[in-house]
């Protein structure tokens, strides 16, 4: 995700980066959507042990790929002079900018002072809101499969195409959250709501997962599911955040201790679910992740607030 939001923050104008975002964070939830079936027949075919070699050997010939395919725009034969000048004029960021932005401050040093600006009020908002988002997507990428076969008794195959049905909806709300959010930007609203009105308004869609424990229906659960998971996929645009918020020479080491707070979340909502489904039932776990939803959505209202992105050392 660094890397991606550095390659976004060369190739595109700021005016672009919520549509651009959105995209490249919809990838994982398509992948998903159109694989996990095909994960699921590989996996009964020939065990996990040929799924992970399979997927794994996917992995090393894209990361082949992308290194030898990939180059920042200044060094791209498919780009044209006007285009890199749109791009230029737009905000977007070349390896002039930061040789001069090194240059021009100190190398910033891990002291108390840093470390308190990089746990400033704001900043501490948008880290709870990325483990909120982020323990949504770990209950489906590590539970949800789980849920529909011991729970609900849904046969293991129909588990693999029904699961995949969330995940396109996770892959429409990223979609959507890039495209209206800079859409209003370009209708004159603030920068500040454009971009949070997705985020807060998809972690208060993701409380509807709880609807799943009042029906049996493999229909209504999976109507519950995906509109939790469209409204996970809507915020996922909180990137823009890292770069708007935190210190222009500290942006690394915030960008650090958010993606550290999504990435904790993978280790701390699989467990806990663990333990709250110990018993069989899994209301419990789905009332957890509404919890931790709402205190995402509750963090960006009241602990983030109202911000000025074009001027954020105001605050």
């Amino acid at each position: 995700m660094p890397a991606n939001n550095r390659a976004i923050s060369y190739w595109f104008p700021e005016n672009e980066r919520g549509t651009a975002i959105g995209i490249y964070s919809s990838a994982q939830f398509l992948g998903l959507a159109f694989s996990t079936p095909i994960l699921f027949a590989i996996h009964k075919s020939v065990g996990w042990q040929g799924l992970f070699i399979i997927t794994g050997v996917i992995g090393v010939i894209w990361s082949l790929i992308w290194f030898f395919v990939y180059h920042d725009p200044q060094k791209s034969k498919l780009i044209g002079s006007d285009e890199l000048a749109y791009i230029q004029a737009g905000g977007g960021i070349t390896d002039q900018d930061v040789i001069q932005e090194k240059n021009s401050k100190p190398k910033a040093k891990l002291n108390w002072k840093n470390i308190k600006q990089l746990f400033n009020r704001r900043l501490i908002g948008i880290y709870i809101g990325q483990f909120a988002i982020s323990g949504t997507f770990w209950f489906f990428l590590t539970w949800f499969p789980t849920y529909l076969t011991e729970a609900k008794h849904i046969d293991f195959l129909q588990s693999g195409m029904l699961s995949s049905i969330p995940y396109l909806a996770a892959f429409c709300g990223v979609i959507l959250a890039g495209t209206i959010s800079d859409r209003l930007i370009r209708s004159g609203r603030s920068e500040s709501f454009a971009r949070k009105a997705p985020v807060i308004t998809g972690l208060l869609l993701t409380l509807l997962i709880m609807g799943a424990n009042y029906t049996t229906n493999p229909g209504l659960i999976i109507m519950f599911m995906s509109i939790a998971f469209f409204g996970n996929g809507l915020a996922t645009i909180t990137w823009v955040f890292v770069t708007a918020l935190a210190p222009k020479d500290l942006i690394g080491l915030a960008g650090g201790i958010f993606n550290l707070c999504g990435a904790l979340s993978s280790i701390v909502i699989p467990i806990v679910i663990g333990f709250l489904v110990a018993n069989g039932n899994f209301s419990s776990a789905l009332i957890f992740i509404a919890v931790i939803a709402l205190l995402g959505a509750l963090s960006y209202i009241f602990i983030v607030g109202k911000i000025d992105l074009q001027h954020p050392e105001q605050h």
